[in-house]
């Protein structure tokens, strides 16, 4: 039998007891949590103690070093430009919301100006929507591809949006196992070190957080979600990554749509110049981040959808994944609206109410692995601020099993307010930038 370097009770102790942990027993008990080393009762009093304790930046930075150094990194230096020089890469991160589709117009309006974006997104759970079960609402359209598929697709029209691949952290894979059914998701460095482990491995030159706050956020508080986000940047920059973030409004869902193939939709209207004023300004303030993270700073990426050239891109990149862009997109057999009850101006519409009644309808996921409706969602007919009279559809609800609407409409109660003083000035978008 091996001799192990510490004892992983010496370890929960010294966490117990708001010490400080070294750079070696960090290392240690990633990789001996990885073999099995350490029990699962013994990571999970020390994912108690590490939520009530906290930890300093040297730990966190070391923590997350250790997991990303559990597998594998990805190397995108040999992506060259026209003249021979290594490509500049660059990537987003949302940490997730109702209506957040902003992935999809995102990657291909960046790649217009010869950034390469290597985008490896999730699928949803519960009320907060995942990319790439949007993506999948396109006809065809393929989520996993190899690290050589996905070079060939860097190289040829310099955007791709896929699953990770389970080299990436495995150690993460495991340790969010517990998080999730221990009461400890929402130790903030546990957090940061799960996002950051990947996007580190990831292997990009830029990376920029959407950090949502608000009611549909996984943060609701902005202190705390600002917490997340600095710890966030720390990292990144630590590792050499260029890291920004922005602290974004999720009170109110993004857009008009909240469901796979309605989004697939409305980001297809926002890449042809159109789509919803909140949707645009974000994928473009995004957009200008990831190119000023790349070196690019004279770049004007409103234009790039005004044109068609993210258009174009979007059509290259959809096609190079099996996917046919020009396809018809599912739509819900059953249909029931949602009618404004007086006249007014709506205030107020709940993020988490229009996202749980979107999973409720079949848009989303109880647990990993359940299917998905492509058709499913609830698609807004207005926002806070518009003015609004009695009996005006405010939203209508898509499913194609209509025993779903009876719970869907029990989560939109209380979901909108509607004022005869109300302001008609909207909701702040972007609430701050945070970088170092």
């Amino acid at each position: 039998m091996s001799t192990e370097n510490f004892d992983a009770v010496d370890i929960i102790r010294i966490k117990r007891d708001r010490g400080t942990l070294t750079p070696e027993q960090i290392d240690w008990t990633i990789d001996a949590y990885t073999r099995g080393v350490i029990a699962e009762e013994q990571m999970a009093a020390l994912n108690m103690a590490i939520l009530l304790n906290g930890m300093d930046r040297a730990e966190i930075s070391r923590w997350t070093t250790a997991m990303i150094n559990s597998g594998e990194r990805m190397d995108f230096s040999s992506l060259r430009t026209a003249a021979g020089a290594v490509k500049p890469t660059a990537d987003k991160h949302s940490t997730g919301g109702v209506g957040d589709k902003i992935t999809l117009p995102l990657a291909p309006l960046v790649a217009v100006f010869g950034v390469a974006v290597p985008q490896l997104s999730g699928r949803g759970l519960g009320h907060t929507g995942g990319t790439l079960d949007k993506l999948e609402a396109i006809p065809g359209w393929q989520a996993s591809l190899s690290n050589a598929a996905m070079m060939e697709q860097l190289a040829d029209c310099g955007a791709v949006i896929c699953a990770a691949g389970s080299g990436l952290a495995p150690a993460d894979k495991k340790l969010y196992a517990l998080r999730d059914v221990t009461g400890t998701v929402e130790a903030i460095p546990l957090i940061a070190s799960s996002i950051m482990s990947k996007k580190i491995a990831e292997g990009t030159g830029a990376l920029v957080l959407d950090v949502k706050v608000g009611s549909g956020a996984f943060m609701k508080d902005e202190a705390n979600a600002r917490e997340l986000a600095s710890t966030m940047v720390g990292l990144g920059t630590d590792a050499g990554v260029k890291t920004v973030a922005l602290l974004t409004n999720m009170q109110t869902p993004l857009g008009l749509t909240a469901g796979n193939a309605i989004e697939v939709e409305e980001s297809v209207e926002v890449l042809a110049g159109g789509g919803p004023a909140d949707v645009v300004e974000l994928t473009v303030q995004l957009a200008r981040e990831m190119l000023a993270g790349a070196g690019i700073h004279d770049a004007d990426p409103a234009a790039a959808l005004a044109d068609g050239r993210a258009m174009d891109v979007w059509n290259r990149m959809i096609y190079a994944q099996g996917g046919d862009p020009h396809a018809a997109l599912p739509v819900a057999r059953e249909s029931e609206t949602v009618y404004a009850q007086a006249d007014g101006v709506l205030t107020e519409l709940d993020a988490l109410s229009v996202g749980v009644a979107a999973w409720r309808l079949g848009a989303g996921r109880a647990r990993r692995g359940d299917q998905v409706q492509a058709g499913a969602g609830v698609r807004l007919h207005a926002k806070p601020g518009d003015v609004v009279r009695r009996g005006q559809p405010l939203m209508t609800l898509l499913t194609d099993t209509p025993d779903r609407f009876a719970r869907a409409l029990e989560a939109l109660e209380g979901a909108t307010t509607i004022s005869a003083e109300g302001s008609r000035s909207g909701q702040r978008l972007v609430l701050d930038r945070i970088a170092e």
